[in-house]
């Protein structure tokens, strides 16, 4: 009679834990996103790259992931770091302006203009931050200036002149990051790369020298898999290979008549601020009272689009913005858009339709929390951002991404497999309980 008291009351206890259960949480991985910029979709295609290859046995590949528009460098990665429209994050192109005074900053000064990126969205690295964590970049775009007052909490900030291309030095930055890791219990670090997007520019993305470039990012990823194994990282941190843009050729003469845009209406007279000579994507202020014929002007003019800003489409997410001027000119794929002269040197550019293949980049992912030999439908890079927010288990900001776009790409969705696997138990337990009593 005692031992079926007994066994009645255990019975009665795991009924008790059965009706509330554990809500356990997994232990918290860290996380590696990596960004090559310019590395587009298909650039692995044409060359032996058997670690890129080894990934998509080990972990997860998505078809190809389409940036936001626009296809430039700042405006991407921040996008993918705070996971808002460009409208939304306001970093609208890769030259810090002021159409009211025509200041214009280059890209690379604007590194460190916190004025050019705190616009009210927080990226991840504060994010995480204020949720207790530590985070560090390593020449991330927007990883080197602060937000409400609040920095990053180890930035290396890119410097004008550094060389993208020193194999040597990739390996070093990696190895700085695997210390970061597990020495110091940092739990997210973003790393930048500035190739292949440089030899893209300045050789074309047909170009031999690109195809070498992609052989030694494959080398990177191969001692990046050595280095993680190295530093006993193994079952806890995940990672993430992305890109910002694509590449496309440029087209010039005599294989075309390029865009002189001065040919159909009188800058000096017509407007007060352009951005143009810049690829194929180009903005404007019109004169008081010159905004029509300013648009009517370029509308007749050949291989591109004009679109005043209140009405450019809703897929561009560009007409909310505050900042961009209300003239917006979109050159199709693989023309540039020169304003006056034709300055123009680079032999492949990006800038254009984020609808163009040309414009998709790369999405690889592996790690504890990722599934194996899985190959996604591709997506748009806006939903990396909650997906990031998953793996480190924090609570995202608002945001235009969703996490039901990428989350088949993990193994398990939090700790509801341990609750599953806790029911199941218990139900296990009560049935020998009760066949005894």
């Amino acid at each position: 009679m005692k031992v079926r008291l007994e066994l009645f009351l255990v019975a009665t206890a795991v009924l008790t834990v059965a009706s509330n259960p554990l809500r356990t949480t997994p232990e918290r991985k860290k996380l590696l996103l990596i960004s090559f910029d310019g590395f587009r979709w298909d650039y692995d295609q044409d060359v032996d790259t058997p670690n890129l290859d080894q990934l998509v046995q080990d972990g997860v590949k998505a078809k190809y992931i389409t940036p936001p528009m626009l296809t430039m460098t700042g405006p991407s990665h921040f996008t993918t770091i705070t996971g808002r429209w460009v409208e939304d994050h306001e970093v609208v192109h890769n030259i810090m302006f002021d159409a009211k005074t025509n200041l214009k900053v280059p890209y690379k000064q604007t590194l460190k203009r916190s004025e050019w990126w705190d616009n009210g969205a927080l990226p991840l690295w504060i994010t995480a931050q204020n949720q207790g964590l530590k985070t560090a970049s390593f020449f991330y775009p927007g990883g080197g200036v602060k937000y409400k007052g609040q920095a990053v909490n180890r930035a290396l900030v890119e410097t004008y002149g550094h060389p993208d291309d020193n194999e040597t030095e990739w390996r070093q930055n990696i190895d700085t990051v695997m210390s970061w890791f597990s020495e110091e219990d940092f739990h997210l670090v973003t790393l930048y790369y500035g190739e292949p997007d440089n030899v893209g520019h300045a050789k074309g993305p047909d170009h031999q020298d690109r195809k070498e470039i992609i052989k030694q990012i494959d080398r990177t990823i191969g001692y990046l898999m050595e280095a993680i194994t190295r530093h006993h990282l193994t079952d806890t941190l995940n990672v993430i290979i992305t890109s910002d843009h694509g590449m496309t050729r440029v087209k010039k003469r005599p294989e075309v008549d390029e865009i002189v845009l001065n040919k159909y209406l009188n800058l000096l007279k017509l407007t007060s601020f352009e951005i143009l000579d810049y690829g194929g994507f180009g903005i404007l202020t019109p004169r008081p009272g010159k905004e029509q014929e300013v648009f009517d002007a370029l509308s007749n003019a050949p291989n591109l689009t004009v679109y005043k800003k209140n009405e450019l489409p809703d897929s561009f997410h560009l007409s909310k913005s505050q900042r961009l001027p209300p003239i917006v000119v979109v050159a199709d794929l693989g023309f540039n858009l020169n304003s006056r002269f034709i300055i123009y040197v680079n032999k492949g550019d990006h800038g254009y339709h984020n609808g163009e293949m040309d414009m998709k980049t790369i999405f690889r992912a592996f790690g504890p929390d990722f599934k194996k030999n899985f190959l996604s439908e591709p997506f748009d890079s806006i939903h990396i951002y909650p997906l990031m927010c998953k793996l480190l288990q924090i609570e995202a900001e608002p945001n235009n991404g969703s996490l039901a776009v990428t989350e088949e790409l993990l193994l398990h969705s939090g700790g509801s497999e341990c609750r599953r696997t806790s029911g199941v138990l218990m139900m296990s337990i009560l049935l020998v309980v009760f066949a005894v009593l």
